[in-house]
Formats: structure tokens, sequence, C-alpha cells
């Protein structure tokens, strides 16, 4: 069934309120540069969601930003993304970690994030003609109630990516109580970077070279793929606050070791990029530099959670990432693409161009991990259709 009938109630003991009916709202469109100001304070903004970033990193597809309001209130927004299927058969309108919203604490967020799914659904599936694709965050709950509320809503379950995993830190703590939390080993290297004569700096934005440098050598040495949206830096570097992320370095005498770039706009700060070059690993740099970074969330943003994002399959991230989650954080998978469409050659055409691309990333993938030199995935695909219920 390509779209049901909306439930009055989504039964699951999700951490908020759910209400019974979604909560009307408006929809209309806004230009890229009025987006990403407007955007900026939400809870939910992240940078895929940003038309700076965006336009740079997807130049083949349309951008159409929307803005939501309730009672002439701006209450959330998406960032749509819209393809053009292969011989113009139909177009797909993909959003990213969207529709996001400006509360998350908002006593009826559940309910206008139900409000802006419809609002989606009414333009871009009824009126349109096209396939929606949702990708939702990895939620820090144990039941993901963004996943919950598009099922209920008719989205059925795409492609999943092979390693979903995403690690999430939990900010806010003592320093007491964020030690305690750390994995037994990571708090023992830690230990061993605090007595290695490390300096840490928050860097400045003309400081973007030095990372650049540092960033480029890493890559020559380790021979990674890297697939990544490094090419975007720039732009997000030309951001104003407090969208542009923030540069932290980690220094042995007047050496520069180890670089990050964090975007910590909303409720969840994201490890973007890092850089070490030979002399961190021994000094055990990476741990000294998150460590740090940790502490300077908590103290300088609204941010709950620092994501550190996946791994790729690399089981040397895997216990890195895992021992600076510890007891306090979380380890939750990403859900797979949700998908929508009110005709059905709609959603067979959309579903098929995916999963076309699907193949073409497989295909990178394999060649990726035959390469001769480099690093490669040495983890096990996690079981496909784990439960985000």
């Amino acid at each position: 069934m390509l779209a049901s009938a909306r439930p009055t109630e989504i039964s699951s003991p999700l951490s908020r309120p759910v209400a019974d009916e979604p909560i009307a709202v408006v929809s209309r469109p806004v230009g890229g540069q009025e987006w990403d100001w407007v955007v900026c304070g939400f809870d939910g903004i992240c940078q895929e969601q940003l038309h700076s970033f965006a336009s740079v990193r997807w130049p083949g597809v349309t951008l159409e930003p929307r803005l939501f309001e309730n009672n002439g209130r701006v209450v959330g927004g998406a960032l749509m993304m819209v393809q053009v299927l292969p011989l113009g058969l139909g177009k797909v309108a993909i959003a990213k970690w969207a529709p996001m919203l400006a509360d998350l604490r908002h006593p009826q967020a559940a309910a206008l994030y139900d409000g802006m799914v419809d609002a989606l659904v009414a333009e871009y599936a009824d009126q349109r003609g096209m396939m929606i694709s949702v990708v939702a965050h990895a939620s820090p709950e144990q039941i993901n109630p963004e996943y919950l509320a598009l099922t209920a809503r008719g989205f059925r379950p795409g492609i999943s990516l092979p390693y979903p995993d995403r690690y999430l830190v939990r900010l806010g703590l003592s320093d007491d109580d964020q030690r305690r939390s750390l994995g037994q080993t990571w708090r023992r290297q830690l230990n061993k970077s605090e007595k290695a004569g490390l300096r840490f700096e928050h860097g400045r934005p003309g400081m973007l070279e030095d990372f650049k440098v540092l960033y480029a050598a890493m890559t020559e040495r380790k021979q990674f793929p890297d697939h990544s949206a490094y090419e975007t830096l720039d732009r997000l570097m030309d951001l104003e606050e407090p969208l542009r992320p923030e540069l932290f370095f980690v220094y042995h005498g007047e050496t520069l070791v180890a670089g990050a770039l964090i975007f910590k706009a909303g409720d969840r700060a994201v490890y973007l990029y890092g850089a070490t070059n030979e002399q961190a690993l021994p000094l055990r740099a990476g741990y000294f530099m998150h460590w740090n970074i940790i502490r300077w969330l908590r103290d300088n943003t609204k941010a709950s959670w620092y994501d550190l994002g996946g791994t790729d399959g690399y089981s040397g991230l895997h216990q890195f990432k895992k021992g600076m989650v510890g007891e306090a954080g979380t380890i939750r998978a990403l859900p797979p693409a949700l998908n929508y469409a009110s005709r059905p050659m709609a959603y067979i055409m959309g579903t098929g161009a995916l999963l076309a691309r699907e193949a073409l990333l497989e295909l990178r993938r394999w060649i990726d991990a035959r390469r001769p030199t480099g690093a490669k995935p040495d983890m096990p695909r996690p079981r496909l259709g784990r439960s985000m219920q």
C-alpha cells in the first residue's frame, strides 16, 4: 500500500507526548539566503540542511527550502532536494535530516512534526506527483520517534546504509561524571595524553589552511578513500555565527599534531572532520582533543549531544568512538530511508532510481575494498532490517 489512512494514535513509549492529531501548519518556499538566516537558531539544524552546504555538495539537484508556520510563527522547515529521474520519467523529493523542528522541547513537538510531514505529502506527493524520500536522524532514544511517525503516515522502508550505527556522546555532564562515563581503555589513554605535554587550542576561522595541510598529509599517509563533503569546507567557514563550524587544534610544543572541525549549532553538535600527523598516535592526541572538545561544547553551546558519526566498517574507529560514548552516551542505528508516494507509478519509478544509485555506490565500495593500498573495512555488516521500534 503506497498511502494509508493516518491512525489516531501512535502507541509507543516515546519520551515526549504524541498528539492524537497533527497540528495544521502552513508551508511556504523561501530563498536560500533567507533560509540559512532563519533556520540558524533551530534546535534541529544540521549542515546538510543548509542551503550554503547543499548547493556545493549536491549541485545536480534543485534545492527547495520550505518553512512551516503555525499561527504566524515559524515552527520548523525542510530543505527539499528535488532530483529529476533518468529520461525525465518523474522526480523524487529528498529530505535529508528533515523536516526539522525549531524547538525540540515544544510541548506539542510531536504534533508539529506530524503536521510538517502532512504538509510535505500534500505538496510533493499529492499535488506534484513525486515520491518523497526522508532520511531521519539516528535518535538518542531507544525508540526512534521520527521513524514511528513516518511509518504511521504510510512511509515505507527503503535503502539502509551498510554500517548505520551512529555514536552519540551525551553533553552537559561535569568533568568527573564525563570521565567516569568513558570506557576504561579510553580513560586510561586520556590519562596518558594529559601527561604528554599537549596543548589544546580553539582555532580562529583564518586557521583553516593549517587544518587543510594536516588533513591532506593524513589522507596521503593513511590512503583512506575519501568520499566526504570536504569540498564544502570553504563555504561552511564563510558562514556567520552560529552556523560557522569551530576549529580545534592540539599542539605538542609548537608542532601541530591534531585538528578537528565541529558543527555546533542546534541541539546536536557534529564531528565533521579530523586530522592527525604521525606524532599524534604515540602522544594519544586524539583522546586529548576530543576530551577537550566535549568540555568546550558543554560550556559554550546549547547542544545536548555530540554526534561522532559512523565508522564505515573500521573496527579501530568503532573501539575509539565506543569508548568515548561510554556509559552516558548511546550508539543508535540510522533508520533506513523512508519513501512515500500517492501514485503507484511515482513510487515504482522513484524506488527504482534510488536502488540504481545504491547499486553504483555499492560498486564503488567494492572497488575501494579491493584497492592494493590503504585501509579496508574489517567489520561485518550488521543484519539488515533492524527494528527502529
